[in-house]
């Protein structure tokens, strides 16, 4: 992968614009060795916990582990969550412009793990927290326009939509008119991809890709068919999708296909956070001016990196040069 090993040299000299729902991803570990009897459940003796970047702040994350610049533009509130992700938003080295106000509560995402004395910790539930809805009218108008003002400069633009209500009408505006002008910007979102039509590139999974579609994805026929649709749908220049253990699919609005197979023969220990990994090196080789194709290939291998980690983890320039040196 000669072309690929030196696209990452470039990246430090490249800054991204994150807009999108930071999260704190909040960790508790325990351990259990008997079941309660007041319910039929498990009784986790508290041992430790720790929040980490999660949703848009870890593709800011990403973007700054592999060497480029960052901003991140989103919405937090003013409690104990907010507080904690704007320290590690600094501790990590990115600039954070986030809007905050009354009422409005940081999107938390509460993980308890817990198991035996010598066994592995197991999620054992999730507890969501956050705003519900869109945001007030006065916030999405500061919002908007801080994203237009954080955009002054930079190379590229990821938009990450994880369904917190950050992203209304307003931003989306500013984000076509980014587009337009020529800035790449790149989207992925969760649950509301249709919404985002007129920017650079979408990336949708195979799941996300069935629902534009409104049918299943199950043949390579399949595939072609529902990512032509998608890339018409969207108004976009380039569709990327994520495909599991079969690799990447990149459709292009010249009617090109190209079909990336998974990188590497080991199997995944955790897919946490991986389609964060994936639009962040995907935005940043943008941003370094390389072609949709090569971007997708190094994404692919950032990508097959990180699910390698446990939990909402990232991958380093180095990490990343030393594959590609390996894979020669």
């Amino acid at each position: 992968m000669p072309s690929l090993s030196r696209l990452p040299l470039a990246f430090a000299r490249r800054k991204v614009l994150l807009v999108g729902d930071l999260v704190a991803d909040h960790y508790i570990y325990g351990q259990t060795d008997r079941v309660s009897r007041e319910a039929p459940v498990l009784i986790v003796r508290y041992e430790s916990a720790e929040v980490k970047l999660g949703g848009g702040a870890n593709v800011a994350a990403n973007v700054r582990a592999l060497s480029g610049q960052v901003s991140a533009v989103g919405a937090l509130g003013q409690d104990e969550m907010g507080k904690e992700l704007r320290r590690l938003c600094t501790e990590s080295g990115i600039q954070l412009d986030a809007v905050s106000g009354r009422g409005i509560e940081t999107e938390t995402k509460t993980r308890i793990l817990a198991g035996g004395v010598s066994t592995t910790r197991q999620q054992m539930l999730r507890l969501d927290r956050g705003q519900r809805g869109s945001l007030p009218p006065k916030m999405r108008r500061a919002l908007a326009r801080q994203v237009e003002s954080s955009a002054q400069g930079v190379d590229a633009v990821v938009v990450s939509d994880y369904g917190a209500g950050v992203l209304g009408d307003e931003v989306r505006d500013v984000l076509r008119r980014l587009a337009a002008a020529g800035m790449p910007v790149c989207v992925d979102s969760r649950y509301d991809l249709s919404s985002f039509s007129g920017l650079t590139v979408c990336k949708p999974n195979e799941p996300e890709l069935e629902a534009l579609a409104g049918h299943p994805v199950r043949t390579q026929e399949d595939l072609l068919a529902a990512g032509a649709a998608a890339l018409k749908r969207l108004a976009c220049r380039a569709l990327l999708v994520t495909r599991g253990r079969h690799g990447m699919a990149l459709f292009d609005a010249d009617g090109g296909v190209d079909l990336i197979p998974v990188h590497g023969a080991k199997a995944a220990v955790d897919v946490t956070g991986a389609g964060d990994t994936v639009i962040a090196t995907f935005a940043l080789a943008l941003a370094a001016k390389a072609s949709f194709g090569d971007a997708a290939r190094l994404a692919n291998v950032a990508g097959s990196l990180v699910v390698q980690k446990p939990g909402t983890a990232t991958v380093s320039r180095d990490e990343l040069l030393e594959e590609l040196r390996s894979a020669r």
